[in-house]
């Protein structure tokens, strides 16, 4: 469910008008829901009931500093994969101690800084790293918590670009041989073994590879206590799918549930991490109309967004519901939906019936929370859209549209020799 709804042929963002928030913040722009958010976080904890778990948001499916402030305010953990959104967490008022480290590429003043603030875990991908966090910690004279990422080999059934949990994927360590890595862990000073981590892939939209992955880490998780480590906590990552176009991707309760039957009896508390299914049908990307085109064989809709804001449907092939703000009476038209960017592969949809759109119209593309503004880039020198949060029948600009400055920022011009 999302709180984006027309109201006599109008599309509105809760109580706004798109069409208000394109008169007075300009396109493209980013427009995201305050109650969609509240609603998804809210459902997936929920799902959990009683057992103990965190729900450690995923910070690259959307960082905006407002947005992870309030999810914070609700309570959530968060999964980081760099500094840079660690310290957007601090700064958002996340709490330090629900907050795990992922990524197969730390450095070691990464490492110091999630150290200084006492996260709740580092989640491993190597055995060189597990030494390199061993190093840093003993330097400090601290100790870092620890559990190993491990790769169960099983296919997720997703877009290969983000399946991260099969043999070749540069993510984790084979689960074969994360016994030995778990006894060298917990022989090496600085260091804490507290878990056991896994995360398949993104986009997942069936229990089978969930439950199959699970088969493995448990029987993991009690090997490993049987060998006299103690594991309080199974971390199984996230990627629980939404629907972009007529995907039925499981719902946060029947994942919960069947992931609660697999553990059975075992005394684990049970991380997650949730990005997509928290923020993607939670935003949708505003665009104008800058003209249309003909050539005979196809026609074009040329919009003020492009593979720059949005780069999903050139990157992955991903489909996205696109919808005019206002609805026309008239039949349907076949066309792509193309931006400005020099690019072939600038488009956000090919072949699409919609409702004959004239310059100046506006369009939004759905589904657009994750993976949206978080990848978007300034190619062509073109300034980062505008970010938007609504809330009710208000609305705030969370992030300003970059200016020519922006693009500019840190460069220099050197006086060269004559030729």
């Amino acid at each position: 469910m999302n709180h984006f709804e027309r109201r006599d042929g109008e599309l509105f963002a809760e109580g706004v008008a798109l069409r208000t928030i394109a008169d007075e913040v300009g396109t493209p722009t980013y427009i995201y829901s305050a109650a969609t958010l509240t609603r998804h976080f809210t459902v997936f904890d929920a799902a959990w009931g009683d057992i103990d778990h965190t729900v450690c948001y995923a910070v690259k499916a959307l960082s905006n500093l407002s947005v992870l402030a309030l999810l914070a305010r609700l309570g959530a953990g968060f999964d980081i994969v760099s500094s840079g959104e660690l310290r957007r967490v601090l700064a958002a008022g996340g709490v330090p101690s629900k907050v795990v480290f992922s990524g197969v590429g730390k450095t070691r003043d990464e490492m110091r800084e999630a150290l200084s603030v006492g996260i709740k875990c580092f989640n491993v991908e190597s055995e060189a790293e597990l030494h390199e966090l061993s190093e840093v910690a003993t330097e400090l004279g601290a100790v870092a918590p620890v559990s190993l990422r491990v790769n169960p080999d099983v296919d997720p059934k997703t877009h290969p670009y983000i399946a991260t949990g099969l043999r070749e994927s540069k993510f984790g360590v084979p689960w074969q041989r994360a016994p030995a890595l778990y006894a060298k862990a917990a022989a090496l000073p600085g260091l804490k073994v507290v878990g056991v981590d896994c995360h398949i892939g993104s986009q997942l939209s069936e229990l089978a590879p969930v439950l199959a992955a699970m088969a493995k880490l448990l029987e993991l998780v009690d090997q490993l206590t049987a060998d006299g480590h103690r594991i309080q906590h199974l971390d199984i990552g996230g990627g629980l799918g939404i629907t972009y176009q007529d995907e039925t991707p499981p719902t946060p309760a029947a994942y919960a549930k069947a992931v609660m039957g697999a553990l059975g009896d075992r005394q684990l508390e049970i991380v997650t991490e949730p990005g997509r299914v928290i923020a993607g049908n939670a935003g949708v990307l505003l665009m104008r109309c800058i003209r249309t085109k003909d050539n005979g064989e196809r026609e074009f809709v040329v919009v003020d967004a492009g593979m720059n804001d949005a780069i999903r449907p050139a990157l992955y092939g991903a489909w996205h519901t696109l919808e005019a703000v206002v609805v026309a009476p008239e039949p349907p038209r076949r066309v792509d939906v193309v931006g400005p960017v020099c690019e072939s592969g600038d488009f956000f949809a090919k072949q699409r019936d919609l409702p004959p759109i004239v310059a100046g119209d506006l369009l939004v593309m759905r589904s657009a929370g994750a993976y949206g503004f978080v990848m978007a880039s300034q190619y062509n020198s073109r300034p980062r859209p505008a970010e938007v949060l609504v809330n009710g029948d208000r609305y705030d600009v969370v992030r300003r549209r970059e200016s020519y400055e922006d693009l500019v920022r840190g460069e220099i011009i050197v006086e060269t020799p004559e030729a």
